[in-house]
């Protein structure tokens, strides 16, 4: 039972302890309590516990409830503290206010930062060089620097990262003993005398420090291609302005024609003047290149642009970031120009971490190395974003901004691992009412993409300190993480591919009622047995059914037209009765499989429309990355046409069934421009949507539309379709916090099964 509160020399003195959960960990939380207390007269501790910060102060009841207060309202910028409980507890005669050690006897929500960008601090101390940390590629403070990629265990002190590997010099120790100190417990603090180092490493030399910094910029300014190992991996780097020096690296990477992300060198007052010479921004746009996560954003290149015409082929659009790192500061300062930033890996893999495996496998790719020996302790990519509907929304998380924690409109009955889809590899944990989703790993179909899936899977339960009870995945018995569930020895439920989709947009949204979510992708399996991709599912999360589709067509070949999109092309003449003059299949195996249903799997697929379009519009019948046929079809078009009408008729099981056919009189009329043919076409699918969507609302009274699927990262369609639904009076949202293509299965999974619990009342 607490004592009565006493009587001090300036009136009542009470004691309370604090509570505060949220993003309160790794990101200086604890020193500004420290100065916060300080500065009011508040005496007693702060300490970590596993996720939360735990406060016990005295004082005056006044000063105590502005120190509630400014808690919240005044903290650091990277935090985002949320008071979860304030209790009044014996009276405590503390003489001052100290930090305490970290505790891990709590069971909290614990929150894993994500890595930070260098703040301005840190920037100018770089830049200065009368300060002991100039050019030291490893600065950082406790607003900036790695934090997941380091991290080997909570509560996140140093010898619970791979920091531990460096101990700290008596002036680093000084500044992280020092509550005043802004390096106050910033776990990766370092200098040149105990931190890190870089270290350049080509067949003819190796230096080390400074002058290995100066060996990359001489070898950019060469045409040389650079692997840099970065904060969450390496990057392969050249000049973005040399054409030549753009294609040996797409030559030697085998990536002929994947757009390219560029970092720019930051200038004025928001860093992004040397952006603004090649590129348009919006003001949406330029928030989130300057800001705290610095993705990679896809912007509009300015008619004038300097940058290599191969940077992105055949594309409007470019991806610009910022140098979120020290090291990549001083490359891009050093250099004076931008440079091509790409993912230092294989094909389709998790971005490479470790100095030997980088040397090993980017060997063939890389003419040197710049390496360092601070341990990446697991993978994060760039992430990266786009403008649609008004909105920055994800295409990818990765680095900044993973993991990624929501919440749920329902609890989870027990721990749950959801593993997502095949493409777009990512997974997530989920308990109580909380999901956490990984960052991006890759594509679900190389040893290394699967052993760093299991890394990740293991990881989240260690440092959340929750143990998986159940696995949920695709249904899908062909998908990797399918097969990978199974073998598990934890019990496994399905969920059907385009469910997800639509509870992940649901959940994220978290609107009462009934939905229709319009759910089109590549392909994924349907509950008929067939591939699905063009549905628009009716209900809720964890109870849909479809009530409208495409028209189904059979390309030939099964996965193999993913990248060989004639396939489709070709499969639609055939269904109409039609030939195509330019089809590729010169000794008719693919149409005497079509004839025969020889793998020839039927499909609803929108992705595959728009892969066939592309097909006939562009030329583009073979691809070497995934959607690069609808991006190029999208950046033909400028402005919507006049669609042209699809009937829409009832099918099997009453679904709705809109026919595609007479698109393929306007994608092959060569009367037509090719950028006519795109915007016909991209026009009379929005109204397609807008046309399903009211016949359903006409008959189920249905107002709000979801958008998911990876065909809405498509701008134009997006955006007419919001514009027409929104006409009509409907209410349209599609994912903000997570990419509408397959990363959000995952947390979708999870959204679906603690839906449908919540339904049946468990």
């Amino acid at each position: 039972m607490a004592e009565p509160a006493v009587s001090g020399h300036h009136g009542v003195i009470e004691t309370v302890r604090i509570t505060l959960a949220g993003h309160v960990q790794g990101v200086g939380f604890r020193p500004f309590v420290y100065r916060l207390a300080a500065r009011l007269g508040i005496v007693g501790e702060v300490r970590n516990r596993l996720g939360e910060v735990d406060i016990v102060a005295s004082g005056m009841p006044g000063v105590l409830r502005r120190f509630e207060t400014e808690l919240v309202t005044a903290a650091p910028p990277l935090s985002r503290p949320v008071i979860t409980r304030i209790e009044h507890i014996e009276t405590r005669r503390d003489a001052g206010f100290l930090i305490a050690p970290s505790s891990s006897d709590a069971d909290a929500r614990i929150f894993v930062p994500p890595d930070y960008f260098m703040c301005d601090d840190c920037r100018r101390e770089l830049q200065d060089p009368a300060d002991r940390r100039y050019r030291y590629p490893f600065i950082n403070c406790t607003q900036c620097g790695p934090r997941y990629t380091l991290i080997d265990s909570l509560p996140y002190d140093r010898h619970n990262t791979s920091m531990k590997a460096f101990p700290l010099c008596a002036d680093c120790e000084r500044e992280y003993l020092d509550p005043a100190d802004r390096r106050f417990h910033a776990e990766p603090v370092a200098c040149p005398a105990c931190g890190p180092q870089v270290t350049w490493e080509e067949p003819a030399a190796a230096r080390h420090g400074d002058a290995a910094i100066a060996a990359a910029i001489d070898a950019l300014r060469a045409g040389r291609v650079v692997a840099v190992k970065g904060i969450g991996g390496y990057h392969l780097m050249c000049d973005a302005g040399n054409t030549e020096a753009v294609a040996e690296m797409r030559r030697r990477k085998q990536r002929p024609d994947k757009p390219l992300a560029v970092m720019f060198p930051l200038a004025g007052s928001d860093g992004l003047d040397v952006v603004r010479r090649y590129a348009s921004l919006s003001d949406a746009e330029s928030e989130l290149l300057a800001g705290p996560v610095r993705p990679i954003v896809l912007v509009n290149r300015r008619p004038d642009c300097a940058l290599a015409y191969n940077i992105a082929p055949s594309l409007r659009e470019i991806g610009a970031f910022l140098p979120y790192s020290p090291l990549h500061q001083l490359l891009l300062e050093g250099f004076g120009g931008p440079l091509v930033a790409t993912s230092g890996n294989i094909s389709g893999e998790p971005v490479l971490t470790g100095n030997e495996e980088a040397t090993q496998r980017l060997g063939p790719v890389a003419d040197a190395f710049l390496h360092h020996d601070r341990p990446i302790v697991r993978p994060a990519d760039d992430p990266v974003y786009r403008r649609i509907g008004g909105r920055m929304r994800p295409l990818r998380l990765g680095r900044g901004c993973a993991p990624a924690e929501l919440t749920l409109p329902w609890r989870q009955p027990e721990p749950l691992l959801a593993v997502g889809g095949h493409m777009k590899g990512a997974l997530a944990l989920s308990w109580d009412d909380r999901v956490v989703v990984s960052p991006h790993i890759g594509e679900m179909d190389s040893p290394r993409s699967l052993a760093v899936f299991e890394q990740v899977a293991a990881d989240l339960q260690d440092l959340y300190g929750v143990t998986a009870a159940k696995i949920a995945c695709d249904a899908h018995s062909g998908y990797t993480t399918h097969q990978w569930a199974r073998r598990q020895d934890l019990p496994v439920e399905t969920v059907w591919h385009h469910e997800a989709h639509a509870s992940a947009v649901a959940a994220e949204t978290d609107r009462p009622g009934q939905w229709l979510v319009f759910a089109w992708d590549g392909v994924g399996l349907g509950s008929d047995g067939t591939l699905w991709g063009g549905e628009a599912l009716l209900g809720s999360a964890g109870d849909w059914r479809r009530v409208c589709s495409l028209r189904p067509f059979r390309p030939p070949g099964g996965e193999r037209a993913g990248r060989e999109p004639w396939r489709s092309a070709a499969a639609l003449h055939w269904e109409c009765g039609r030939q195509w003059a330019d089809c590729p299949d010169e000794h008719g195996l693919a149409e005497f499989a079509w004839r025969n249903e020889l793998n020839s799997p039927q499909t609803s697929a929108a992705g595959r429309l728009f892969d066939a379009a592309a097909a006939v519009i562009c030329g583009q019948t073979h691809t070497s990355f995934e959607a690069q046929g609808p991006m190029q079809l999208e950046a033909l078009a400028h402005s919507p046409r006049h669609p042209v009408y699809l009937s829409l008729m009832r099918g099997r099981n009453g679904v709705l069934i809109s026919d595609w056919e007479p698109l393929l009189e306007i994608v092959t009329d060569r009367e037509r421009s090719p950028r006519e043919r795109s915007e016909i076409f991209h026009a009379s699918l929005a109204q397609l949507i807008v046309q399903q969507a009211c016949r359903v609302s006409h008959e189920h009274d249905i107002h709000q539309v979801g958008l998911c699927g990876g065909v809405f990262q498509n701008r134009l369609l997006a955006e007419l379709a919001i514009e027409g639904l929104r006409r009509r009076g409907f209410d349209v949202y599609l994912p903000e916090r997570l990419p509408s293509n397959d990363a959000a299965l995952c947390y979708g999974q999870a959204a679906h099964l603690a839906a449908r619990s919540a339904k049946a009342g468990n």
